[in-house]
């Protein structure tokens, strides 16, 4: 007798491996390149124009503490699609694709574990880093490039391509996240018959910011509100925050304030990023025109963060707010509607979530965990806060009420996160607040794996007492970089 628990047990594990019935609930898994929580339903701008995911969270649960894994798209996005911390992959930078990496080429991503269920898989735009991932999915878009201007507008210190922010030229179809939504929609329009998981990559708000003159209009250059930032607002960092972001091609809030070019980056990324919000409202649209918004769960997530001055910088890769918040909503079958929770949440939350959503197994490699408690009930507990890393060693903890970063040298930073919203105070040195730091402190990732090769791109390494950045090493009595 006591062997017949064991047996129903086995035999509800592989039930779970079947393929599923058509009534199973859809996905689409709509990912969106470095937006930042400029988005009107967590109230962080006040001009911002954002009516289609804004309706998205009206209609399901939005998280307003939500944090990415790494303030990078490669391991941020790797993170997300294998369940799994940058600290316990090893992937920090910008490359390598991680199943070129060993002990990485055999993990059951998110979308390949919905396809050994008997789900169509779909992929448009940017999921993974780059051009890599189609090899994820049973249905991958193959997109001719959006157009992109041959010159640009704003000569940046650093130069890159990709560092410009203007009105784009062309038509709004010629624009890549516009053939990222039509290809979707057509998807859509085809009304799949078997459940479908469809991934919709946005490039937008990613630089170059690039939108159409009619959203620049909605944000005119004489009314645009700054984020608050102060001059100064460095001087009680540690000197390693620095490092994080030593030689980047993002320009530094210097560069923006010297050249006239604050008020206008601003701008720009306001209205790419109400550009890209048209191009999701399109593909929901087409969702409830082909009567699938019933039985489609929809996740809407970005992949980390964007600074626009703040902290002295532009770009991500720190371990800020600014940085690690990002937008992250629930909704369709089993999600209440209209809520809002409170509760520090990860990006590695997605994956368990949308396996029990779907009624299918929880893969046993996850390291995050599921948000279906807090879909029933928003002020559901949870046991532990949000956890960033970016480069070896160097990690960001944020809970409802702190942010306590530690940077791989040993120096910290601790901010009340509900009297100083802005991370402008540094609360580290203060020995009042030791016992808050020693109870975060016992919350840091226990594996911390070196680079794996190939992650050393733009990357920060620091052992036996010396910064090396991308293979150089950082003399501390350097000055920093403009």
């Amino acid at each position: 007798m006591k062997l017949l628990p064991r047996f129903v047990t086995c035999i509800f594990a592989a039930l779970s491996l079947l393929p599923i019935h058509a009534s199973q609930p859809n996905v689409l898994f709509i990912a969106i390149d470095d937006l930042n929580d400029w988005v009107g339903c967590l109230d962080s701008h006040p001009q911002v124009k954002t009516p289609n995911i804004d309706a998205l969270a009206a209609r399901g649960t939005l998280f307003t503490n939500a944090h990415c894994q790494a303030p990078l798209c490669n391991p941020s996005r790797t993170s997300v699609m294998t369940g799994l911390r940058p600290s316990t992959t090893g992937v920090y930078g910008l490359m390598p694709w991680f199943r070129e990496v060993d002990s990485l080429k055999d993990l059951v991503t998110l979308p390949q574990h919905f396809a050994k269920t008997g789900y169509k898989t779909y992929q448009v735009g940017k999921i993974y880093h780059g051009n890599a991932g189609a090899s994820e999915f049973d249905v991958a878009a193959k997109l001719a490039p959006g157009l992109r201007p041959k010159t640009k507008r704003v000569a940046t210190p650093r130069g890159g391509r990709g560092m410009d922010w203007a009105v784009y030229p062309f038509q709004e179809s010629d624009h890549k996240d516009w053939k990222t939504a039509s290809w979707a929609v057509e998807q859509l329009d085809a009304k799949p018959k078997d459940p479908f998981f469809m991934a919709v990559g946005f490039a937008l708000p990613h630089v170059p910011l690039l939108a159409t003159q009619k959203w620049f209009d909605l944000y005119p250059e004489d009314e645009v509100v700054l984020p608050r930032m102060l001059l100064d607002d460095r001087a009680d960092t540690p000197r390693f925050s620095w490092y994080l972001h030593w030689k980047l091609p993002e320009p530094r809030q210097k560069f923006l304030l010297e050249t006239g070019e604050q008020i206008k980056i601003v701008q720009a990324y306001l209205a790419s990023v109400s550009f890209m919000d048209s191009q999701v409202g399109r593909v929901l649209e087409a969702l409830e025109r082909n009567d699938l918004a019933d039985d489609t769960i929809v996740v809407l997530w970005s992949d980390h963060g964007y600074h626009l001055g703040e902290k002295q910088i532009t770009g991500k890769n720190t371990l800020w707010d600014r940085s690690t918040r990002v937008p992250l909503i629930f909704a369709g079958p089993g999600v209440k509607a209209g809520q809002r929770s409170h509760r520090p949440v990860e990006l590695l939350d997605i994956y368990p979530t949308l396996s029990e959503l779907c009624g299918l197994a929880v893969p046993d490699h996850l390291e995050g965990l599921s948000l279906t408690p807090q879909l029933k009930n928003p002020n559901a507990r949870r046991n532990r806060p949000a956890i960033t890393t970016h480069n070896h060693d160097n990690h960001g903890l944020r809970s409802e009420k702190w942010r306590y970063i530690q940077y791989a040298d040993g120096s910290e930073e601790l901010y009340d996160m509900d009297k100083d919203p802005n991370e402008f105070a540094n609360l580290a040195s203060n020995p009042e607040f030791d016992g808050v730091k020693r109870r975060l402190r016992g919350q840091l990732p226990k594996v911390n794996r070196l680079p794996v090769p190939g992650s050393e791109r733009r990357i920060l390494l620091y052992q036996d007492g010396v910064a090396n950045w991308e293979g150089e090493d950082i003399d501390p009595e350097e000055s920093i970089p403009d």
